[in-house]
């Protein structure tokens, strides 16, 4: 009987592996230019420590299990939880702010659709111990970075909001259950506007000032331009938006003007029906979503001020962002800006008699010392099959050995986009890479 990868797993055959590794490859320079260093954490965890995060719901999604020691443990359904059990065991020796990323593989055991599968590679960037919105424009402009290197240039944008604002809005219009109205507001994009009433009432609202408040987020539409938060939040202030609210919107303003400075305004907006469901954000929330107008969410993160000490780490502040590979290729994909696969093959060395393998073999090794890569035929094919092979390799030269016109203590070099060829000497191949 023939075996598959299980249900909402996923092989990565060439050229889809080399494809996703240069994605990668270059989202970790990015990462580094902005300043952030890598952290890596295991796989498998206790299960206590996403109970200490998110309660008894994560056990829906976690693959969790009993190990040899009878411990409850579980395959990691996100990074955050671990690394704030890193940074609570480093705090004292750690100078602030930190700033690192991961590049984790996660598992939740959800049900598989397009750009969600229950194994999954997150690249995360966070900061730690740095209070203003500087740390959020520093965030946003690092991701910005990583989406921009990963090849997404336009097609992107973030919208974002603050959960001060969020739940002075839900105060405004009579919310009595603030994390029941969060979920609510969480879904306007994702259910049908009848559903998404009936959401508010359960948190409390009056169906009058349910009609007004989807009356009020219809006319957000896709989100509205950084220079215009000012003017959404005095409306709402005439109407009695109160004071902590106000200065969620403030957060909000100072953020947008530094995003302004950073020439990232264009693809920023403010959206009030960002909220993100989990408890534990506690200000600035913000998500990255295709420019195609499909509501697909490339990332999502926040503040979460709190959540170190939970851990049992000093208060530190602290936000952070999550990108999901998923979602990610699936924007590439549909941009026509997914890699081909590996990289280029540097050199391919061609033996024209299987006598001369061994030589072409020995050219291969130097060349690969010398920081090129190379490679050669294995199976003694014909030189014609070989050029092909280099082709497909999508080789920039082939270096022919055994030619019957090359002089001696030579090779012949062809350029394998125009088709030119010259002679090199033999000891030189090396510096010619």
């Amino acid at each position: 009987m023939p075996f598959r990868a299980l249900r909402g797993f996923r092989d990565y055959p060439p050229p889809d592996a080399g494809a996703r590794s240069e994605v990668l490859r270059r989202m970790r320079a990015a990462a580094r230019r902005a300043g952030y260093v890598e952290l890596e954490v295991p796989s498998v965890e206790s299960f206590e420590l996403y109970q200490l995060k998110s309660g008894d719901g994560i056990a829906t999604q976690a693959w969790t299990f009993t190990d040899k020691g009878g411990r409850p443990v579980a395959l990691v359904p996100e990074t955050t939880p671990s690394l704030a059990r890193v940074f609570a065991e480093r705090a004292k020796a750690e100078p602030l702010p930190v700033k690192w990323f991961t590049i984790s593989k996660t598992w939740r055991y959800e049900e598989p659709q397009a750009g969600r599968t229950r194994e999954f590679l997150q690249f995360n960037l966070d900061i730690l111990g740095a209070a203003g919105v500087e740390a959020e424009a520093d965030l946003l402009g690092a991701a910005a970075l990583v989406l921009d290197e990963a090849g997404a240039v336009g097609l992107y944008r973030f919208r974002a909001n603050d959960r001060a604002l969020a739940e002075g809005i839900g105060r405004l219009f009579g919310a009595t259950d603030p994390m029941g109205f969060f979920r609510a507001v969480d879904g306007y994009r994702k259910v049908p506007e009848e559903a998404f009433r009936g959401a508010l009432r359960a948190a409390g609202i009056a169906d009058d000032r349910a009609e007004e408040l989807a009356a009020l987020f219809r006319s957000v539409g896709s989100g509205i331009p950084v220079d215009g938060v000012d003017g959404f939040v005095r409306d709402l202030v005439g109407r009695g938006l109160d004071a902590p609210a106000r200065a969620g919107g403030e957060r909000l303003e100072n953020l947008f003007g530094l995003l302004g400075k950073a020439g990232l305004a264009d693809r920023v907006v403010f959206d009030p029906t960002v909220v993100r469901g989990l408890a534990y954000y506690t200000s600035t929330v913000f998500e990255a979503f295709s420019r195609s107008g499909d509501g697909r969410s490339v990332f999502g993160g926040g503040r979460y001020d709190h959540l170190i000490e939970l851990f049992g780490g000093p208060p530190t502040p602290a936000i952070g962002l999550a990108i999901g590979d998923q979602t990610l290729e699936i924007l590439l994909r549909e941009g026509g800006r997914w890699p081909e696969g590996e990289p280029p093959l540097g050199t391919y060395v061609v033996a024209v008699d299987p006598a001369d393998h061994a030589e072409a073999a020995a050219i291969v090794e130097e060349l690969r010392r010398a920081g090129e890569s190379a490679d050669c035929d294995l199976l003694s094919r014909s030189m014609s099959r070989q050029l092909k092979e280099a082709a497909r390799r999508r080789s920039r030269r082939a270096l022919i050995v055994g030619l019957k016109e090359t002089p001696p203590g030579a090779v012949i070099e062809r350029d394998l986009a125009t088709g030119a060829q010259r002679a090199i000497a033999r000891d030189a191949v090396a510096r010619s890479a």
